[in-house]
């Protein structure tokens, strides 16, 4: 039998003539189904008169057939009206109703790479042509901008309605915002706990973000906060937490799953990414030395019963691309093909969740 995400697969061929993207991210496709009967499908055009969507039907059945062979069963392709919802109360009930994805990537410690992973897996994203955002939300220790040679940028503000918004910078295809944007890198900031929060807020709420498939949220190291301010601001779609293969850094992962999993935050864990996952010298690209152990990351992920998204190597070019300003996964190399391996696997990640799952609510804390 077919598998949905060979279907989806299929229908990722499938251009939209208007809006030029494929109906799997335009989230055309609602309903996909594979039984002895053969493949149905639901799709939801945005509007109930699309001119275009008899031609996106006729194209949907040939990609199928074109992926899966002629003697793939075709047993139905039906046309739903999308349910019309209430402008002002999709802007009252979601901070970002523009946004379709919102994750958080998240480490149970520092100095693991979290920000390494959020970055060129945000640019990763961008290249496949999704429409990405990055909000560095570490505000301790805000690395986006220098990761990115930007440390000078200085956002601008624009009044609409009477509103203030920030403008991101976009940089590799990528909308960017972080705290760094409104510090001097070379002094100190204290923040405490609810200015920091109400800073994020600010720039979440304020971020002239538009229509993005995906917003990154680079979190702070460990549990504070930050955390709740987020999943109490936004419904997040799901995290990523990022680790390395050591025992200690397992153990703090460990922690991270759990926060992100807790009766009270119930936020869906994408899948855990294993960052410095073995050493590969540039003269041997073959060679592989697992200098903090093998596999600890993917131990773990099945002990956990969660997904493992990917295992990044270290390599030079990872780290003199942070300090110079110019990601890994911008390159053509074993290291820039693993971040676009990561990207695709978050991608299939998040469609199984939004398939499987209920969209996630923003968190209600009691004040007590």
């Amino acid at each position: 039998m077919v598998s949905s995400d060979q279907i989806l697969n299929a229908l990722r061929k499938v251009i939209h003539p208007e809006k030029g993207i494929d109906i799997v991210t335009l989230g055309i496709v609602a309903k996909v189904e594979s039984d002895e009967n053969g493949i149905s499908l639901v799709l939801e055009p945005e509007k109930s008169n699309d001119p275009f969507i008899s031609s996106i039907k006729s194209s949907a059945a040939r990609a199928i057939k074109d992926a899966l062979g002629p003697d793939a069963v075709i047993a139905a392709i039906e046309v739903k009206p999308r349910v019309a919802v209430d402008k002002k109360q999709e802007r009252k009930d979601v901070l970002f109703p523009g946004i379709k994805n919102i994750i958080a990537v998240s480490s149970g410690k520092g100095g693991v790479g979290k920000t390494t992973i959020a970055v060129n897996l945000a640019i990763a994203l961008a290249r496949k042509k999704y429409r990405v955002g990055l909000l560095d939300a570490d505000v301790f220790g805000p690395s986006v901008p220098k990761m990115l040679d930007a440390e000078k940028f200085r956002p601008e503000i624009v009044s609409e309605n009477g509103t203030d918004y920030i403008v991101p910078l976009v940089k590799h295809g990528v909308k960017i915002l972080s705290t760094g944007f409104f510090v001097d890198p070379s002094e100190a900031v204290i923040w405490r706990g609810p200015m920091a929060s109400s800073f994020l807020k600010q720039l979440m709420s304020q971020g002239e973000w538009g229509s993005l498939d995906y917003l990154l949220i680079d979190l702070p190291p460990g549990t504070s906060d930050i955390h709740l301010t987020l999943v109490q601001e936004v419904a997040v779609t799901g995290a990523i937490v990022v680790s390395t293969p050591q025992d200690v850094a397992l153990a703090d992962a460990i922690k991270g799953i759990s926060m992100f999993r807790s009766e009270k935050i119930n936020v869906p864990v994408l899948g855990l990414v294993e960052n410095m996952s073995w050493f590969t010298p540039a003269e041997l690209p073959e060679n592989r030395y697992f200098i903090f152990g093998r596999d600890g990351g993917k131990k773990l992920a099945e002990k956990m019963g969660v997904t493992l998204l990917g295992q990044i190597p270290i390599v030079q070019s990872i780290c003199e691309s942070g300090d110079n300003g110019v990601p890994t996964a911008l390159e053509e190399s074993p290291a820039g093909r693993a971040f676009m391996e990561l990207a695709d696997e978050v991608v299939r990640s998040v469609e199984i969740r939004n398939r499987e799952q209920r969209p996630t609510v923003k968190v209600k804390m009691d004040k007590n």
